[in-house]
């Protein structure tokens, strides 16, 4: 009895039976070096590196100065890697041809996989395969005007003898978009989202256009919209860790610095110190009148002076700006978190909008954030185009920030 076409083995099955092994081997190694001059390939290895650094600078945090200074070595490698490989295709423009003719026959032979299914006729099944052994071939010899003719030859074969062809290829595109798109979705919902800082609230720890990745799985996935977090999966937030959350009185996403967790009670008095539970949050003046550059939303960029000061929360100790006088409209009354809600101010404490003053809304009073209104814990600065830095001659003052790539956010 015939072998039936549903029975046929794969096509990829059916080239690699015929090649030979010479033909095998330097396909390998094709293979091979198209994806080391790919342009994602340093984009996908710095991506893979940034998980095992993020779970080391977050488990064990002494280890975070050793793992941040060679985690920007890392960087600067796959920076120079990208930038060599633009310069090579730029001046190889013959390469550059051999890869994408390479590059299209895989995508022409992985299409025609998927059609032969509805090819019946065994007769135009086994010319359609014998063409692609044809490209198999001409890849393996590296002949690119031969290799450009079958291609060529074969999708046109392709497009005749495969019942909608092109349309089966459109909409196996549109779904795996869709597919890509879900999991990136996902991934941002779940487990970690991009962040742009867009003032100098959080400053000196957070500069502004800062982008940070942050950290959505840590305290409990979260439903969107309905700000609620079913349960918690690592830990609660706790006094010192600096969130994202959506701002229950504007609905705007904030970043500021928990203070103080349910039960707590904050005070503030009359020396400008901070009060948590009748205990000073201790501090210590650094630098009297350091320069700060501050911007809102892209305004152009200003010079204002402040006193840098460190200030410790349980185990954590951070940097804080005070001016000189601080502010005077502090809440006077002793405040009580509430359960399933944290009190957050933000690290440039005498320009900060933050659970003192109303966090932006209307009304001049204290408010707190609510667990479902938290998005996650900031974890790194991935990017920083901030003020200073390269080109920062030719952009307004705003630079790239090297110096700041995968600093921890603490």
């Amino acid at each position: 009895m015939a072998t039936s076409v549903q029975e046929r083995p794969p096509l990829e099955a059916e080239l690699g039976a015929r090649r030979t092994a010479e033909q095998a081997a330097r396909r390998r190694r094709l293979h091979w070096l198209d994806l080391a001059t790919s342009l994602w390939s340093p984009i996908t290895v710095l991506a893979l590196t940034l998980i095992p650094y993020l779970i080391v600078i977050e488990s064990f945090a002494s280890t975070a100065p050793v793992a941040l200074v060679l985690m920007q070595r890392f960087g600067l490698l796959m920076v120079a890697w990208f930038v060599g490989l633009l310069v090579w295709r730029t001046v190889d423009r013959k390469g550059t041809g051999a890869r994408r003719l390479r590059h299209d026959a895989r995508e022409l032979t992985s299409e025609l996989s998927e059609g032969l299914a509805s090819v019946h006729d065994p007769g135009a099944r086994e010319r359609l395969v014998d063409l692609a052994a044809r490209v198999d071939a001409a890849v393996a010899t590296g002949d690119t005007t031969v290799l450009e003719r079958e291609i060529r030859t074969l999708s046109d074969q392709a497009t005749r003898l495969v019942p909608a062809f092109r349309k089966q290829n459109a909409l196996a595109i549109g779904i795996g978009l869709a597919k890509a798109l879900a999991v990136a979705l996902l991934i941002r919902t779940l487990f970690i989202e991009p962040f742009r800082i867009p003032s100098g609230s959080m400053l000196p720890t957070l500069q502004v256009g800062d982008q940070i990745f942050v950290n959505k799985f840590i305290y409990g996935v979260r439903i969107p919209y309905a700000n609620v977090v079913p349960f918690s999966i690592v830990r609660r937030p706790e006094r010192g860790d600096v969130i994202v959350f959506d701002n229950p009185v504007t609905g705007q996403d904030y970043i500021k610095r928990v203070v103080g967790i349910p039960g707590d009670v904050i005070q503030f008095r009359n020396d400008g110190m901070v009060y948590v539970n009748g205990h000073v949050l201790p501090g210590t003046l650094v630098q009297k009148r350091v320069d700060v550059w501050e911007s809102n939303d892209g305004s152009p960029w200003r010079l204002v002076h402040a006193d840098l000061w460190t200030e410790r929360l349980g185990n954590r100790q951070h940097e804080i700006l005070h001016t000189d006088p601080p502010r005077v409209d502090q809440p006077r009354e002793d405040i009580l978190v509430p359960p399933d809600s944290v009190f957050v101010m933000g690290d440039n404490r005498d320009n900060s909008t933050d659970s003192r003053f109303g966090l932006g809304g209307p009304e001049q009073k204290v408010v707190f954030v609510p667990y479902g209104h938290i998005k996650g814990k900031a974890m790194i600065i991935w990017l920083s185009l901030s003020h200073g830095g390269l080109l920062s001659d030719y952009l307004g003052g705003t630079g790239l920030r090297a110096e700041r790539f995968f600093q921890q956010v603490r």
